[in-house]
């Protein structure tokens, strides 16, 4: 929200550009063809929300420079910024094909908007310096959250200095929050931040590397491997129950919601909890080990023959 509202004041335009299944937190602005809760409810985002406010929410299809290039030429001079989930996690994971965010810099440029990464999920979680980092693309503001605070509310944004300038009391966009800076948070935000070394991340990999195997080699030892798709990325991944490939949110949404349920719940009663929903994403740890790993891939076999209904 107060990403956006700087985004708008720096630009003098009033449209923001998501993406059809990225979810950027509640605000009025982002609940336009949302993805998280409102997809896996099936509740639509505009309820409750003007339609005035609803008007100046314009939406593309994920991994679709042309999708965006054509809503630029039919708003021309109107679109403030690209908010951007950089590598979508709100409608299961989902990552950019190459050249997607490279793309989407250079339409921003082109158009005299600006580019928004979300990375409330990436940021740290891919790599110190979160998406950006990994694909080598500078946005020119990002979005952080509670990872931030080492899992206590927390949010930030931050961006180039001339945008940051502009946020008062250096310049006239308000900004104000009851806990801003809040002792408890920071002080378990740097205590995180201190500990991400090269080693976690190297831990990290192998670990969700692991499990992403182990599960690709239990749906082909059942036949099932052309009815799953497991897209991943460092340590976040997402089984979908759908032949794939899963590259935006129409994709995502013609998986097989009845099978993700009944794997769900067998995977529950196996003793492994993992998001409720087809369109969340599975978060590997540095608690995560061998054993739990090993767990995992026992209960998603017995999950597998339940969701698909095999036999033997």
């Amino acid at each position: 929200m107060s990403a956006v509202r700087l985004a708008r004041a720096a630009t003098g335009r009033d449209l923001v550009l998501k993406f059809s299944g990225c979810y950027h937190g509640h605000a009025d602005s982002f609940l336009v063809s949302a993805g998280s809760g409102l997809a896996t409810l099936g509740i639509p985002g505009s309820p409750g929300v003007p339609a005035s406010l609803a008007e100046r929410t314009v939406t593309a299809r994920y991994n679709d420079l042309d999708s965006v290039a054509r809503l630029f030429a039919a708003h021309p001079r109107e679109i403030a910024v690209i908010a951007v989930e950089p590598v979508a996690a709100n409608m299961g994971v989902v990552l950019p094909k190459p050249g997607f965010l490279a793309g989407l810099q250079e339409i921003a440029r082109r158009n005299g908007a600006l580019l928004l990464f979300d990375e409330v999920i990436t940021g740290f979680r891919l790599a110190k310096g979160g998406a950006q980092e990994l694909y080598g693309i500078r946005p020119d503001l990002t979005c952080l959250g509670k990872i931030l605070g080492g899992g206590l509310p927390v949010g930030a944004y931050g961006g180039r200095a001339d945008l940051m300038a502009q946020v008062a009391p250096d310049g006239p966009v308000y900004q104000a929050g009851t806990l801003s800076g809040n002792p408890l948070a920071m002080a378990a935000g740097k205590a995180m931040l201190d500990s991400l070394t090269p080693s976690v991340y190297a831990k990290l990999e192998k670990t969700a590397a692991d499990l992403e195997r182990g599960m690709r080699r239990v749906a082909e030892d059942l036949g099932v491997a052309d009815r799953v798709t497991i897209n991943r990325i460092g340590s976040i991944l997402t089984p979908f129950f759908a032949a794939g490939p899963i590259e935006n949110f129409d994709d995502a949404k013609g998986c097989d919601l009845d099978a993700f349920r009944r794997w769900f719940h067998a995977m529950r009663r196996e003793g492994v909890f993992v998001a409720p929903a087809q369109f969340e994403a599975m978060f590997v740890s540095t608690m995560h080990g061998p054993r739990e790993i090993a767990a995992t891939l026992k209960a998603h076999r017995a999950a597998l023959r339940e969701a698909f209904a095999l036999s033997g």
